[in-house]
């Protein structure tokens, strides 16, 4: 048997955050992780052709939080980066969210104001009080015709389900502009690390109070450990209950990478550019030589197909699966001193910066008692 104070079940964004606050509070923290490496999905490195490269697609930070900014600007430098995404409609290329360019160039209107843009969407849309799912969502603010060319197919080989198969926050959560700002945030902090956010993560997990046991299954270890204080939890929450027999198996969605390196400086003009119909199989292509303007003769793709099987990157949200999930929770919370943390293990789709907030968040909750005698939030 071995002592801990902190257990912690992964090592991406929740369970390095919640490793390097309760170290800093003085705590013995153990994380194990079941993949070769820390920093979970933000996981990058530098590819063949000596380009930093995100394993698990890319991961671009943004946020209004000014708590969340400052606290990862503790752990490395960050420089400025307003991604853009472009798609491939009707043999187009056309910017998203959805903006003037999008509407002037697939229909060949003149927009010129923010005024005549708003006409065009109530001229085009159909209106839904509520909408009850995400096709309804849609249609509520872009009308059919952009439905049909940049949303209902996309939506598809995302989810594998139509929009009206899904929540409507899921399509809700996409902007559509009335104005020519062709960001894909509009946040007030929006960066990307320097050297990556692997190094921002060994920094977060470099003290001695933190142990990382790397290629280490917490099912095959939990009986291991005992007399832990608190346990953190950020893996799927059906998995942690062994996928109980009267509790049904939550859906995820999994993504396929395919890589390819090229021997040419540059493929697409852009870091990432969507393909929303139903020509290709793929969703989008990422170049990551893009991202920092980074320099090399040769260059490498990245193909995102959305599977079903492998690892599960996103909970598929629709009335079934949270009710299944309801019931899940139901037994999280019967448990003393066990806590679920982060996208996977809330069953629910968290942004970066949420991520982290949800995490110090949980730990203030957790310690603000101690905190009056350590102010563990200045300290790293």
């Amino acid at each position: 048997m071995k002592n801990t104070d902190i257990l912690i079940v992964g090592a991406g964004i929740s369970g390095a955050t919640l490793a390097e606050r309760y170290a800093n509070l003085g705590k013995k923290v153990v994380v194990v992780e079941k993949r070769n490496h820390i920093a979970g999905n933000c996981y990058d490195y530098y590819d063949e052709n000596g380009i930093l490269t995100s394993k698990y697609g890319a991961h671009l930070f943004h946020t209004n939080e000014k708590e969340v900014w400052e606290y990862v600007n503790r752990f490395g430098e960050w420089y400025p980066w307003e991604h853009r995404v472009v798609a491939r409609v009707d043999d187009k290329t056309v910017p998203i969210p959805v903006n003037i360019t999008t509407v002037n160039t697939l229909f060949g209107t003149d927009i010129q104001t923010e005024e005549e843009m708003t006409g065009w969407l109530d001229a085009n849309k159909i209106e839904f009080e509520k909408p009850a799912n995400g096709e309804e969502a849609v249609l509520n603010r872009v009308g059919p015709v952009l439905y049909e060319k940049m949303f209902k197919h996309y939506t598809k080989k995302q989810w594998d389900k139509y929009p009206a198969e899904l929540h409507a926050s899921v399509l809700e959560r996409i902007p559509v502009r009335t104005n020519y700002d062709d960001r894909y945030f509009s946040d007030e902090f929006q960066a990307l690390p320097k050297g990556g956010y692997t190094k921002i993560f060994e920094k977060m997990l470099n003290h001695p109070n933190i142990t990382v046991l790397l290629n280490t299954d917490y099912f095959d270890v939990k009986d291991q450990y005992t007399g832990y204080e608190k346990l953190f939890y950020t893996g799927p929450v059906d998995r942690f209950f062994e996928f109980k027999t009267e509790l049904e198996k939550l859906e995820y969605r999994s993504i396929n990478f395919v890589t390819e390196h090229l021997d040419q400086e540059y493929y697409q003009e852009n870091s990432v550019v969507n393909y929303p119909g139903e020509e290709v199989d793929f969703t989008r292509i990422v170049e990551y030589k893009h991202f920092g303007n980074q320099k090399s003769d040769k260059t490498s793709i990245v193909k995102e197909y959305t599977v079903d099987e492998g690892e599960p990157y996103y909970p598929v949200p629709n009335e079934k699966n949270q009710s299944i999930y309801e019931k899940y929770k139901e037994e999280a919370d019967k448990l003393t001193n066990i806590y679920f943390v982060g996208r996977l293990a809330n069953y629910k789709y968290f942004n970066m910066d949420q991520a982290f907030k949800n995490a110090l968040d949980l730990f203030s909750s957790l310690e603000t008692p101690n905190l009056k005698h350590h102010d563990a939030r200045t300290t790293v």
